[in-house]
C-alpha cells in the first residue's frame, strides 16, 4: 500500500482578530498541480486559482479552525494545535503520515513530522497552506462587511498601523482576540 500523507498547515496564528484555520490536504500522485509554493509567496490571484485545482484534484482536503473565544481560552499555540487535529480527522480518507508546517504537531493518533518551513518544501504542505490562506482571508473580507472601519479586507486582521488605529478610534469589535497584548490593553 502507498503511503497516504497529509500536509497540514496554519494561517491567522498572529493576527489580533478572526480565526485561526488550518488544512490538511492529501495530494494525488496521478493529478499533478503546478506551481505548489508557500501561500504568502503567491499572488492573491495565483492563491485563489490554485485553491480551486487542489479542491478538485486532491485525493481529500479539509479545514479546521478554532473560533476567537477558544483562542482567549486555550491561548493561540493550543489553537492552533486543536484546529490541527480537526482538520485531520475532517478527511474523507484516512492518512498513514501526517506532515505538519512548523516545528511542533499535535496528536493526531498516526505518525506525524514537523517540518520548518514545510510550506516550501512539502507540496502537500503547500497545498493546505494555499486552501488555510484563500478560506480565511475569504472570511475576513466577510468581516470587513460585518465590522466597516477596521480595514479586515485589507490587513485580515494583522496588527498593522492601519488596524491599530482603528482599534483607537472605534475601539473593539466581537472577533477581537481579547488575549492578545493590544486588545487586552484596551479592555
Amino acid at each position: 500500500m502507498n503511503e497516504l500523507i497529509a500536509g497540514v498547515d496554519e494561517v491567522g496564528r498572529g493576527p489580533l482578530a478572526g480565526p485561526v484555520v488550518t488544512a490538511a490536504v492529501i495530494l494525488d500522485p496521478n493529478k499533478p498541480i503546478e506551481g505548489l509554493a508557500d501561500s504568502k509567496k503567491l499572488s492573491h490571484k495565483r492563491r485563489v486559482a490554485l485553491s480551486e485545482e487542489i479542491k478538485e484534484k486532491a485525493l481529500a482536503w479539509s479545514l479546521g479552525r478554532s473560533e476567537i473565544e477558544e483562542i482567549d481560552q486555550i491561548n493561540i499555540l493550543q489553537a492552533t494545535m486543536v484546529a490541527m487535529q480537526r482538520a485531520v480527522a475532517s478527511l474523507t480518507i484516512k492518512p498513514t503520515k501526517v506532515l505538519v508546517d512548523g516545528n511542533r504537531t499535535p496528536d493526531f493518533s498516526i505518525p506525524a513530522e514537523a517540518i520548518i518551513k514545510g510550506d516550501g518544501k512539502i507540496p502537500a504542505i503547500s497545498a493546505a497552506s494555499i486552501i488555510a490562506k484563500v478560506s480565511r482571508d475569504q472570511e475576513m473580507c466577510e468581516m470587513d462587511k460585518q465590522f466597516p472601519g477596521y480595514g479586515f479586507a485589507s490587513h485580515k486582521g494583522y496588527g498593522t498601523k492601519q488596524h491599530l488605529a482603528a482599534i483607537e478610534q472605534l475601539g473593539i469589535c466581537a472577533i477581537h482576540r481579547k488575549s492578545f497584548a493590544p486588545i487586552k490593553n484596551k479592555l
